[in-house]
C-alpha cells in the first residue's frame, strides 16, 4: 500500500486539494455557479465607475426594491432569473420605461461575469423582509385591489381564462427556478407595471410567450388584485413553516 501512494500520487492528491481551495476563494455559494460573490456585493454596494451607481442606490441595503421608484426586489429572487434579466437589460432584450429605463446602460456598463457577480450576490440576501406599504400607498392616491380576489387567481387562476399563478411559480409565488423567478412578495408597483408590460407585449423577454399570453387575458382590476396579493403573500402555510429552498 505504502509503494502504491508513491509521491506521483501524494502530488496529485495535493494539486487536487489546491484547486479546490482556488474554488473556494472566488467566494462561490451552492446555487450560484461561477459567481464571485464578494464582487458582487462591492458592485451592490460601491458601483463601478462613473457609468454604473451602487445598485441599493434604488433597490435598497437589503435588495428589496423601493414602490415610489418602481423598483423591484432582487433579494433572493432567482439567480438564473437575474442573470438572464441583466444579460437581457444589457443586449437591448427589454427595455422598460419609465425609471427603469436606466437600468439598460447600467446593466451595459457590467460585463458578464460581473453581472453573474451581481445575481449571486442579491442571491444571497436575505433578513426580514421589507414589504411593500399598501396602506400607504393607497393614502398616496396609488388605486390598490382586492386582496382576496388576487389570491383566488393566484392559487387557482380563472377557468377558461388564464392559470393559477402557483402552477409556475410555487407556493404563493414564492420561486421555481431555473426558469420561475420568485413573485411573491415582490415590490406591489413593480408588480403592476410589468403585469401591463407583458400585457401589452412592451416587455417580450419571457420564454415561449409565456406571461404575454397570460397577460392578455387579464382585466386592469385582476392585475390590481394579484399584485395586491402577492406584494404580501405569506411565504409558508400556518401549519408548516419550513420553506424550501426554490430560486436557486
Amino acid at each position: 500500500m505504502r509503494a502504491f501512494l508513491g509521491r506521483p500520487v501524494v502530488n496529485l492528491a495535493l494539486a487536487a486539494v489546491a484547486v479546490l481551495f482556488s474554488f473556494s476563494a472566488l467566494a462561490e455559494e451552492p446555487g450560484t455557479p461561477g459567481a464571485n460573490i464578494a464582487n458582487g456585493m462591492k458592485i451592490f454596494n460601491e458601483g463601478k465607475g462613473d457609468t454604473v451607481p451602487a445598485c441599493m442606490t434604488c433597490h435598497g441595503a437589503g435588495g428589496w426594491g423601493l414602490d415610489a421608484m418602481g423598483a423591484p426586489r432582487l433579494a433572493g429572487i432567482g439567480y438564473p432569473y437575474v442573470v438572464k434579466q441583466l444579460s437581457d437589460l444589457a443586449a437591448g432584450k427589454r427595455t422598460p420605461d419609465g425609471a427603469g429605463a436606466v437600468m439598460v446602460v447600467f446593466a451595459g456598463g457590467l460585463t458578464e461575469q460581473e453581472r453573474r457577480d451581481v445575481a449571486g450576490y442579491v442571491n444571497t440576501l436575505g433578513g426580514p423582509p421589507d414589504l411593500s406599504d399598501l396602506k400607504a400607498l393607497k393614502e398616496g392616491d396609488t388605486k390598490i385591489g382586492e386582496r382576496y380576489l388576487g389570491q383566488a387567481i393566484v392559487k387557482y387562476g380563472v377557468i377558461g381564462k388564464v392559470s393559477a399563478c402557483s402552477s409556475c411559480h410555487g407556493f404563493n409565488g414564492r420561486g421555481a427556478a431555473p426558469l420561475f423567478p420568485v413573485i411573491g412578495q415582490q415590490k406591489y408597483t413593480y408588480l403592476v407595471n410589468q403585469l401591463n408590460a407583458w400585457r401589452a407585449e412592451t416587455r417580450t423577454n419571457d420564454p415561449y410567450a409565456m406571461m404575454r399570453k397570460m397577460a392578455h387575458n387579464l382585466t386592469d382590476d385582476d392585475i390590481l388584485n394579484i399584485a395586491t396579493y402577492l406584494a404580501t403573500a405569506p411565504t409558508s402555510t400556518a401549519g408548516d413553516s419550513m420553506i424550501p429552498v426554490t430560486n436557486q
